[in-house]
């Protein structure tokens, strides 16, 4: 009896260890990607703030030595090392090459952590000299070069201990080279295309007086200056239009991915998708340009300058770039495994986070359209009820129950919104009802308002508590967030969400922060999401009311 007993113990250890063991797994992946979050965030802000401090252009006018080298090359060379680190660290989390969890270590090593700060003192000290014209001597700018890669080391060993770092070069190994290499082209690309730019820009020119040929009479045509248009409206077709820039990143891009993820696509046929994208950029492209003439000639200056002609650039690459992702997973001819008749691809993640996006693109489409008031905010409300409506069955689990917490803390949020903003430097603020809108129609003003008020109070709150509660915050705990509970949670899972929405919320960051931090807190106390959307809408419902009392439109 006795010893069965022990046996069937021991056997209940064992599963138990291995169950252990099952269940850690995503949470090491999870681990490593939190902690280059972290190192990511601490070497941008540092490069931020070394870039406004330093400026290239306060180096002497004709240096010589290593200081002529650092006004001509530094910025590439920055920017080659910090393409190699994203090229590296994306393509290997895209390739699901991750490191042990008995490698990875503690968090911020004391010892690494205090070297960080003194190579960053160093390096703050002999860059002052440097560019304050103190010290030109190729010995301090040898040793500030030397401190500069010191402050990228230690802060990486802060992160991950140097037994970490070897062991991911080992498994995935050659792609450091493709990165170094691939960020370096990349750069020497970006410095030769400028040779490029007259003929592209040429063509483009050609091709866009082509397209208007076809919608426009009297067309003003200036080759020598680039200039082209209609009597009404003209531009001038700079290099940066020609649309080279964007053919160029698309190219990088593609190249690599394709690389990557060889093994997964059938070649030669999957090279189609690099002239194709970069073909359908170009012509793109053009149209985006001709698009400009006819918009600006039919007596829409202001949105043709102001939102069309800074929204449609980078809309164009993204929707060609998505586009041809989804063709490369897609379409059979492309694929290196088919898969089985009737299997269906599910994105878990679909539910959560295409109403959002949704919203953010009727809101880009939006503010493409506008000058200087946003007449068509509207558009939000149907983008938000057809992305939840197609994937309503999939909301099963999501209980939209919200009570007395979700308003207290909506109160709160709103208490802390408005006294950050108060608390921040008094700007130029144009008090009172937008010009636009004040000289429509009462029907009109009605109309507009009900709508960004049903955006703000009834659409908003619902796709973002989606993305950020529903899925960043558990996928923050485990890859499959559906099997983690509404209930449960981690600091860092619950600090890093509320970030993200902070910045998503540009100049009053830290209030957002702070609110999406006790949004969070509502719904993991009831363990439902519908306590963070009622929070969320209570606090943007007072919010309108405070808006349309005081007149702080800018709030909006």
């Amino acid at each position: 009896m006795g010893r069965g007993s022990g046996h069937v113990t021991t056997k209940h250890r064992v599963k138990a260890r291995r169950g252990r063991g099952k269940k850690r797994a995503p949470r090491y992946t999870l681990n490593l990607r939190l902690r280059l979050l972290i190192l990511a965030l601490l070497l941008g802000s540092e490069v931020l703030i070394a870039s406004l401090a330093f400026d290239g252009d306060q180096l002497p006018g004709d240096p010589s030595g290593l200081l002529w080298l650092l006004r001509n090359a530094g910025a590439w060379a920055l920017r080659w090392v910090l393409g190699a680190a994203v090229f590296f660290v994306s393509f290997a989390l895209l390739k699901q090459q991750t490191i042990p969890a008995p490698c990875l270590g503690r968090l911020f090593r004391p010892g690494w952590l205090l070297a960080h700060l003194v190579s960053l003192t160093v390096f703050v000290t002999l860059a002052s000299s440097i560019y304050a014209g103190q010290s030109s001597s190729n010995l301090v700018i040898a040793a500030w070069a030397v401190s500069s890669l010191a402050v990228a080391v230690t802060a990486g060993c802060t992160a991950l201990p140097p037994a970490a770092w070897r062991e991911w070069f080992h498994r995935t190994g050659s792609l450091w080279i493709y990165s170094v290499i691939g960020s370096g082209l990349a750069c020497w690309a970006g410095s030769m295309v400028r040779s490029l730019w007259e003929p592209v820009t040429a063509t483009t020119f050609a091709l866009v007086k082509l397209l208007l040929s076809f919608a426009a009479n009297q067309l003003v045509v200036q080759p020598e200056h680039m200039r082209l248009g209609t009597t009404n409206f003209t531009v001038i077709i700079s290099p940066e239009c020609s649309g080279i820039e964007g053919m160029g990143l698309f190219l990088i891009f593609s190249v690599f991915w394709l690389f990557l993820f060889r093994d997964e696509l059938r070649f030669p046929h999957a090279l189609a998708l690099v002239p194709v994208g970069i073909v359908a950029l170009y012509l793109l492209n053009a149209l985006r340009i001709a698009a400009l003439v006819l918009i600006g000639d039919a007596g829409w200056k202001d949105i043709a300058v102001r939102g069309f002609h800074s929204q449609a650039g980078w809309i164009a690459f993204n929707g060609v770039a998505i586009l041809v992702l989804i063709g490369a997973r897609r379409i059979t001819w492309l694929r290196a495994v088919a898969e089985p008749a009737g299997a269906v691809a599910e994105f878990p993640a679909a539910p959560y986070l295409i109403p959002f996006l949704a919203v953010l693109a009727a809101g880009i489409l939006s503010n493409a359209m506008t000058a200087h008031f946003e007449w068509l905010y509207s558009l939000r409300l149907p983008a938000a009820a057809i992305a939840l409506w197609l994937f309503r069955h999939r909301y099963q689990s999501v209980n939209w129950r919200f009570g007395w917490l979700g308003v207290v803390a909506g109160v709160a949020v709103f208490a802390i919104w408005i006294t950050i903003d108060r608390l921040m430097p008094p700007a130029t603020i144009a008090a009172g009802m937008p010009p636009e809108l004040a000289g429509a129609s009462l029907a009109v003003q009605l109309a507009w308002l009900a709508a960004r008020v049903a955006g703000a109070v009834i659409a908003v709150p619902v796709v973002e508590e989606l993305a950020f509660r529903g899925f960043g915050l558990r996928r923050l705990i485990a890859e499959d967030f559906e099997s983690v509970p509404w209930h449960s949670s981690t600091v860092a899972a619950l600090s890093l969400s509320s970030i993200a929405f902070g910045v998503l919320h540009g100049g009053l960051w830290m209030a957002g922060i702070l609110a999406g931090f006790l949004y969070g807190v509502v719904m993991l106390r009831r363990g439902r999401l519908g306590e963070s959307i009622g929070a969320h809408a209570t606090t943007n419902a007072l919010l309108a009311v405070y808006v349309l009392l005081t007149g702080r439109w800018d709030l909006w």
